[in-house]
């Protein structure tokens, strides 16, 4: 959704809405999320027990997990609270991928208990895992390919060879041999190398890097895999000269390496596993800001009510984000604007030299593909309090599915007691 005519609202609905709910806030359209992933099982439907495990991280709230659960998907988690939400959800036992990094003994406990499907991402901690957990029944690794795949500038993951992720390919065919060792019998196999990739070919690439892997390591091993995690990483078209991903595209091309690589060598059933999160409700999330101010120096500047605490991702990677100013959709692009928050930070700005139509104070703006690594990401530095989430449903009502935060959640975990400071 990077368009202005992709809006699935009108001004008229935005500002009846505003009367109730403030802006800033986050509102996500219910329909669109619910087709997108009826798209995914679609295309991969040739696939007897796809699945696809909603990063959580992209966008925890329980309300857009219920959703995604009721089209069938299950939740990828890292960490206590992602496990805890999806136990609240009703996603519980293998309907959970636990892959996570540097863990806590807490949580890897955490996951075994709600019966998840642990993803370990280190050989080092397949004790560490016995000692405070126990040895699972179902275990997959987490594979790092290293110099043997290479990703394209501007992946948020990076190179494989220089991310913190995985395992290496001898430590891999070491590590199952272990678990087997140690009477696990059912396993699967994992990757994740890029991020935000809009390059179909790449997710067949790395389907087909995951196959013969599985094939070698079963032969090696003398273990049968289950299921294999191609990972997530899908990304959307932020720009609007972007393309989205042809998920019919990517589903063929794994389709040829897994006929040719699984079944001519005698590994099905093997399941087929994706973890996207982004691409899930990404596209169907936006930024509902206000214009509050403008300045003009050096360079015209537009002030809104929102700022980085709100949506990081143009401070932190400069992304791109679409902006919509709602009623002026069809005028023309005629002023060069830097849009900003309040924030005392100088990177704190939605779009720099960005060509809009001319914004008057007032003014709604709607910003584009915020629905994934959105309101996550957000933070309370500089004293900024977190926006609502609201759920703009398939019936056209809308729904409060997180309130606003307000100073005195900013002040609740302050320890008061036996001090003169009283809010």
């Amino acid at each position: 959704m990077n368009k202005d005519s992709d809006l699935p609202f009108t001004k008229k609905q935005i500002e009846e809405i505003i009367e109730k709910y403030p802006t800033p806030f986050h509102i996500y359209d219910e329909r669109g999320i619910r087709e997108n992933a009826r798209k995914l099982y679609k295309a991969f439907s040739w696939c007897k027990g796809f699945k696809e495990y909603f990063a959580v991280k992209a966008c925890p709230n329980p309300y857009l997990m219920e959703i995604l659960k009721e089209e069938g998907c299950g939740t990828d988690c890292s960490s206590l609270p992602e496990l805890m939400l999806s136990e609240k959800v009703g996603i519980t036992g293998e309907n959970i991928m636990f892959t996570s990094n540097d863990t806590p003994a807490g949580e890897c406990k955490k996951a075994k208990e709600l019966g998840a499907i642990i993803n370990l991402d280190d050989i080092t901690h397949i004790p560490f895992l016995e000692k405070y957990a126990g040895i699972p029944d179902l275990i997959c690794f987490r594979y790092n390919p290293g110099p043997l795949r290479q990703t394209k500038a501007g992946n948020v993951i990076g190179n494989p060879e220089s991310a913190k992720y995985g395992l290496t390919r001898p430590q891999l065919f070491e590590a199952y041999k272990i678990m087997r060792q140690k009477g696990v019998k059912r396993f699967g196999i994992h990757t994740m190398i890029a991020s935000n990739e809009l390059d179909a070919d790449a997710f067949v690439e790395t389907a087909r890097m995951l196959f013969e892997l599985a094939v070698e390591i079963s032969r090696e091993a003398g273990i049968e895999f289950e299921f294999v995690n191609l990972g997530g990483g899908i990304g959307i078209p932020y720009k609007p000269e972007q393309k989205e991903v042809d998920l019919n595209f990517v589903s063929e091309g794994v389709r040829r390496e897994y006929e040719e690589k699984i079944v001519k060598n005698g590994l099905v059933p093997l399941k087929i596993f994706m973890e996207n999160g982004r691409m899930m409700t990404g596209p169907f999330g936006y930024l509902i800001s206000r214009a509050i101010h403008e300045k003009h120096i050096y360079k015209e500047y537009i002030g809104l009510d929102a700022c980085m605490a709100n949506l990081m991702r143009p401070a932190l990677y400069g992304a791109y984000h679409h902006i919509t100013v709602l009623g002026k959709e069809n005028m023309p692009l005629t002023n060069k604007y830097d849009v900003v928050g309040s924030l005392c930070e100088n990177n704190d700005k939605f779009a720099i030299d960005r060509m809009l139509p001319k914004i008057g104070m007032g003014d709604i703006v709607a910003i584009h593909n915020a629905g994934g690594h959105g309101y996550a990401m957000g933070f309370n530095y500089n004293g900024k309090l977190r926006s609502a989430e609201l759920l703009l449903r398939q019936s056209g009502k809308v729904k409060l599915i997180r309130r606003a935060e307000t100073p005195l959640d900013y002040f609740a975990t302050f320890n008061f007691s036996g001090s003169k400071y009283k809010f």
